[in-house]
């Protein structure tokens, strides 16, 4: 349990601290984000605010796994493996972030070179989850549900870290919307990592209830959700409305990559869904309104992503953000239900 707090304490100081030092150094390079044309007019005023955050974020994990490690014990595939997500993600955004700096444009990378970037690193990941984790490629919802996926499962991956860091990235259109959000859920990763780690069926053969999760990878999962939840805690300081720094596609793609990465290494892939139900209603969003318009081309939204859309309805941008706050909230509370209702029924006991 310490190592958890002393994880969640580093990457919230780290981004808080660090954050400020960051939007300087990213005035001076002239780091600034690129506004829609098309979006709505009060966003305009958001020009040339420093971008990028992301880099702290990430600066904020690697740190609080790092400190949270080497003060218990040794660092294992299980932790590793998700944070190599997170920066391989980061690594993804950051190049798409800088192509629209020095392009000066609000696009950056096209749409397949995204997707081929993070199909490299889902793979990646799916191949550390086997062969390093010993993972078994199977379906999960709330735990393993038996069914092999084989090859498939390197697919499955690549679906939902691709699924997850869009997601994230497409939420993140307003102050402090995808940051907020993105604290809940990765507390509750927090929750049930550490759930897994105190029932794990190595520790405790009983109840049945118990986690197929050895002791030593459970609480690395729940190290690296913590110092994630604190770092995104951190930076949110400074994210929140006025924004005073966007976290970029550097900071959404990554965010979103680790909380694929964390819903496979605790069996919980299809749980997810719920738990970032924000982000599922947000995308989902999207693709209503661009088959909508090249089905009859009409909008069903007048703007897509669904914040925007309400935004243009005459909502002030705060309500926006803290009405989507409250059904992140909301979506994380029904997943956590889920997953302890499952607990139960398996006979299990806190």
């Amino acid at each position: 349990m310490n190592a958890i707090l002393i994880s969640a304490a580093a990457g919230l100081f780290t981004t808080l601290l660090g954050t400020p030092v960051a939007i300087r150094l990213f005035r001076v390079w002239g780091w600034g984000q690129r506004i829609r044309e098309d979006g709505p007019q009060g966003h305009m005023e958001k020009m040339g605010t420093p971008t990028m955050g992301g880099i702290v974020i990430i600066a904020g994990m690697v740190v609080a796994y790092a400190v949270a490690r080497t003060q218990f014990r040794d660092f294992t595939a299980a932790g590793l493996a998700p944070l190599g997500v997170a920066v391989g993600l980061a690594a993804l955004g950051a190049t798409d972030d800088l192509i629209k700096i020095r392009a000066r444009r609000s696009l950056g990378l096209n749409k397949l070179a995204k997707l081929a970037g993070q199909a490299v690193v889902a793979v990646a990941f799916a191949a550390a989850a086997i062969h390093w984790m010993h993972l078994r490629p199977d379906l999960s919802f709330i735990r393993g549900t038996g069914l092999a996926l084989g090859v498939g499962f390197y697919v499955w991956a690549f679906v939902m870290v691709a699924a997850s860091s869009n997601g994230v990235n497409l939420t993140d259109g307003l102050d402090g919307l995808a940051s907020g959000s993105s604290a809940l859920v990765l507390a509750a990763y927090v929750i049930i990592s550490f759930w897994e780690f105190r029932h794990s069926c190595f520790l405790h053969p009983q109840p049945s209830a118990c986690y197929d999760i050895r002791v030593g990878p459970a609480l690395d999962v729940a190290i690296v959700a913590a110092g994630a939840m604190g770092a995104v805690a951190g930076f949110l300081w400074w994210n929140a409305a006025p924004a005073k720094s966007f976290m970029g596609d550097t900071g959404a793609l990554a965010i979103g990559g680790l909380m694929a990465a964390l819903a496979i290494v605790t069996s919980t892939q299809l749980l997810l869904l719920t738990l970032g139900g924000l982000y599922a209603l947000v995308t989902t969003s999207v693709i209503v309104q661009v088959a909508a318009f090249r089905l009859t081309g009409k909008r069903v939204f007048r703007m897509a992503p669904l914040h925007h859309h309400f935004e243009l309805l005459g909502w002030p941008e705060f309500t926006v953000i803290v009405r989507f706050w409250i059904l992140a909230g909301l979506a994380v509370a029904f997943g956590l239900g889920l997953f302890y209702a499952d607990f139960l029924r398996l006979g299990g006991s806190a």
